[in-house]
This record gives structure tokens, C-alpha cells and sequence, in this order.
């Protein structure tokens, strides 16, 4: 089921109805079961091979529920380690990663939507019971729910286990504020979705059709810039478009989801960026995987001198280990490489600066407008030229740097930075003077008026667009990791 459609708003809708029925009237445990109806039936619409091929999913979510019950009875060192190491196997299993043999592959087809979120899900309840924090309700259908709940499973958000348990034993009230908030998120979400997220697909493709034609070095420097930006901001309205439906789709089953996204792109350094984009991945890493790392190599160098180093170790392993989550093939590897770096990059950049000018002239200069202008374009330069991983296999970059040459290729970086810096600075200028005028002390651009103007027009342009265009909406980006 295509999360961007009638039949998703349709399932949703019954959902909530049945839901919402069922906790009024005090049906707690009815409810609980017909959302895991629910759960379990949207699982059915991306069937393969029948219900065979849900047995491997259903053995991985079931392992992750047998390894957390062993956990709570008996938090041994050794078991802990033993049922951590599991689902990462049993992950990269599924997934059919590069460096597991091909021998071992399931040769049927089977069901893998959601598997990398539902992994994430299962490797926190496991790291919290083999350590006693895990918190909250827990039994099977809670288990189920929350590694099942349709509204997250298909790209996230990662929603913390004791914030589900949270919903679920005390569901968010739907009142008119809240429920016109949420219609409004759903209907952002399929503007982005299905409007411009589909503009800036084809404008991606276009661009790429003319740089494989023979022409012009400085028309497939033009067109190489356009495929990477068109990508790149195709990427965000895609991704936070269906971060949009699913949080306001929630909000009426009485979940808050966390949010993905705070304008990434008014990021002024790779930090920063990774601060606002896709927020819940880059939360739940910082909480499991790079807070422990770097606790442990300063309990085993503890030198306050080196503490800004090892911080930037700790960041280049966590986003490694995030850019190979994305995929599992080897070019994910490069992707990893290029997060880790930019990340530890810039925490070593600071450090450099902050012992060279001294900790408040390095803010004083961030703060000038020309450093924060050239900084936003290099940050979301370099973010454009590792999004190259996620479109481009191996043949293909090699076949876009033999059209460009190496000067080319600098040319490329060169007018993406030229170009977001200028457009992004103009941007939040622009922003800024919108907010600033204001109508009983609130921006008038929020004002209730206009935004339901705004969320009516944004309506008939998405009803208008699906039913002139021929070519269906590209499907969510991230359904594939």
C-alpha cells in the first residue's frame, strides 16, 4: 500500500474510527487487539509469496520478543551479548547484506518492508532490558504494536518505547486544535509528496538523460549540479512529505510521533544538518551507539585533552554505522565513509578553530552573516555530493566523472555551493521578514486564517496534479532501506 493515497487515507481513516470506538468505551484490551488487526493487515498488502513469505519477518520479531523476555528474567553479561548479537545477525540476514554469503540467502521471496525500523525498535528493547531500563507496558500485543504499528513501519520515525507505551496506556485526546493541526500535517505531506516531490523527480531524471548525451562540458556541469540538487531536495520532500501524513495520521489514534525534521537545510555545518535530519535516526544513535562509545574510550583514556578527539571518533564510527544501515551493498560503504567524515571533519574543524581564535571569536565570527551564508552552501554542498550513493551505483559514477573530468567535477561542487549559498541566505532573509509581520502579537503567516486558505489551496493543487499528470507519484524513498 502506497503511503501518499486514497486507500492508505481510507485504511487510516477505519482505523481510527475502530480505535477511537473502542477506547471511548473503555475497550481497552479491544482496542489494543484491533490495532494490532489493524498492524498486521497493512503488513498483508506488501504480501510476497503468500504468507510464506511473512515467516522470516515474523521469526525476526519474534526472536527480538524472545530475547527481551530472556533478558528480564536473567541480565547476565554473557546472555546480554549473545541476544545483542541476534538481531544484528539476523538483520543482515534478511536484508541479503554484501558480506554475508550468498549461499545462506533465502532463494523464496519473502517480506522485508519495515525490517530496518522494526530492527531498530527490537536492538532498543533488547539494550534496555539487558541493562534494566526498559520501562512502560510489555507483553505481547504491546510488543507486536509497537514493532508493528502501521504508522511508522513503513520509513519511521523511531519512536522510543517508553514514549508507545506512554500512548499507548494514556492516548493522546483528539480535540479540534490537535485534529486540525494533524489534517493540516496530512495534507502538507501529500503536497510534498505527490506535487513536488514528483516535479523534482522528473527534473532529477531530466537532468541526468542530458548529461548522458554528448554535449557541451559546461552544459554537463549545468546538468550534473541540477541532478544532484534536484535529488537532494526531491529527497527531503519525499521523506519529511511522508513523515507529514503518518505524525498527523497518529495524532488521531492518540500517538505523538517524534518528529524527523527542522529545516535541515538552515543547517550552518554538517553537525548541525545531521541535528535536524531525519532527527529520529540520528537521536537514537546518539543514544545508543555514540554516547556508550565515547564513555568508554574516556573511561579508558582519561585525558581531558583528547576528550574532543575521541569525540570525533565516536562520530565518525556512529554515522559509518549509519551510512551502511541505509544499504547493503558495498557503495553504502563509501556513503558511511563520506557521513563519518563530514561529521568528525567538522568536530575537528572546531576544535582547530576554537584553540586558534579562542572559544568567543570563533562565535563571533560564525555569527557574521558572509561566514553563515558560505558555511550553509558548503554544508549542503557536501550533503548533495554524498546523496550520490543513494541514485548512482558504481558503472554510473564512473561514468559521470569520465564525462566531467576532475575539473568538471570541482566546477559541479563549485556552482552547487555558489548557488544553494546565495539561494539559502536569500531564503532565510526572507523568512525572517515574513515572521516579522505580525497580527495580535503572532506572525500573520500562522494566523488560522491563512493557514486554512493555505491548506485548501495546497488541496485543490495535489487534486489537480494527480489528475492531469499520466505518471504516478514516486513511491516513499526510504520504503527501501
Amino acid at each position: 500500500m502506497t503511503i501518499a493515497s486514497l486507500s492508505f487515507l481510507l485504511f487510516a481513516l477505519a482505523a481510527i474510527v475502530i480505535c477511537q470506538t473502542a477506547a471511548c468505551l473503555s475497550w481497552r484490551p479491544a482496542r489494543d487487539f484491533v490495532f494490532l488487526a489493524f498492524n498486521i493487515g497493512f503488513l498483508w498488502t506488501f504480501a510476497a509469496g503468500g504468507w510464506v513469505g511473512f515467516l522470516p519477518m515474523a521469526g525476526f520479531v519474534l526472536a527480538g520478543y524472545a530475547a527481551v523476555v530472556l533478558l528480564r528474567a536473567n541480565r547476565s553479561r554473557a546472555l546480554f551479548l549473545l541476544l545483542l548479537i541476534l538481531p544484528l545477525a539476523l538483520f543482515f540476514w534478511l536484508k541479503k547484506y554484501a558480506f554475508v554469503p550468498r549461499a545462506l540467502w533465502l532463494t523464496v521471496p519473502y517480506v522485508t518492508i519495515g525490517v530496518s525500523y522494526i530492527f531498530f525498535r527490537i536492538l532498543q528493547l533488547v539494550i534496555d532490558a539487558g541493562s534494566g531500563n526498559l520501562g512502560g507496558r510489555f507483553g505481547l500485543v504491546s510488543y507486536l504494536n509497537y514493532t508493528l504499528n502501521f504508522t511508522t513501519l513503513v520509513s519511521g520515525p523511531i519512536q522510543r518505547h517508553e514514549d508507545f507505551s506512554q500512548n499507548e496506556e494514556h492516548p493522546r485526546p483528539v480535540g479540534w486544535f490537535t485534529g486540525g493541526s494533524a489534517v493540516e500535517r496530512i495534507i502538507i505531506g501529500f503536497f510534498k509528496v505527490l506535487v513536488l516531490s514528483a516535479l523534482l523527480h522528473e527534473w532529477h531524471k531530466q537532468s541526468l538523460d542530458i548529461l548522458a548525451i554528448r554535449s557541451a562540458p559546461a552544459d554537463r556541469i549545468v546538468a550534473s549540479a541540477e541532478a544532484l540538487i534536484g535529488y537532494t531536495i526531491y529527497l527531503y520532500c519525499n521523506f519529511s512529505g511522508y513523515t507529514d501524513i503518518v505524525i498527523g495520521v497518529a495524532r488521531f489514534l492518540g500517538f505523538e510521533l517524534p518528529e524527523n525534521f527542522n529545516r535541515p537545510f538552515s543547517a550552518l555545518n554538517f553537525m548541525d544538518f545531521w541535528a535536524r535530519w531525519h532527527m529520529s535516526l540520528s537521536n537514537w544513535l546518539k543514544t545508543y551507539v555514540y554516547n556508550p562509545l565515547l564513555k568508554g574510550l574516556m573511561a579508558r583514556i582519561p585525558s581531558p585533552g583528547v576528550d574532543p578527539y575521541l569525540g570525533a571518533l565516536a562520530f565518525l564510527v556512529t554515522f559509518f554505522l549509519i551510512g551502511v544501515w541505509h544499504g547493503q551493498t558495498w557503495i553504502f560503504v563509501l556513503y558511511g565513509i563520506l557521513l563519518g567524515v563530514g561529521v568528525s571533519g567538522n568536530k575537528l574543524y572546531q576544535v582547530w578553530m576554537i584553540k586558534r581564535l579562542g572559544r568567543k571569536e570563533y562565535r563571533s565570527l560564525s555569527a557574521h552573516w558572509a561566514y553563515r551564508t558560505a558555511a550553509r552552501g558548503l554544508t549542503f554542498t557536501y550533503f548533495n555530493l554524498s546523496l550520490v550513493c543513494f541514485w548512482a551505483g558504481w558503472p554510473q559514477i564512473s561514468d559521470i566523472c569520465s564525462r566531467l573530468s576532475w575539473g568538471g567535477a570541482v566546477a559541479v561542487a563549485g556552482l552547487i555551493w555558489l548557488v544553494s549559498a546565495v539561494a539559502l541566505e536569500a531564503w532565510e532573509r526572507l523568512r525572517a521578514l515574513t515572521l516579522a509581520v505580525q497580527i495580535k502579537q503572532q506572525p500573520l503567516v500562522l494566523s488560522r486564517y491563512l493557514r486554512t486558505a493555505w491548506g485548501t489551496a495546497l488541496v485543490l493543487i495535489t487534486i489537480g496534479m494527480v489528475s492531469l499528470t499520466a505518471t504516478p507519484a514516486p513511491d516513499i524513498v526510504y520504503k527501501n532501506f
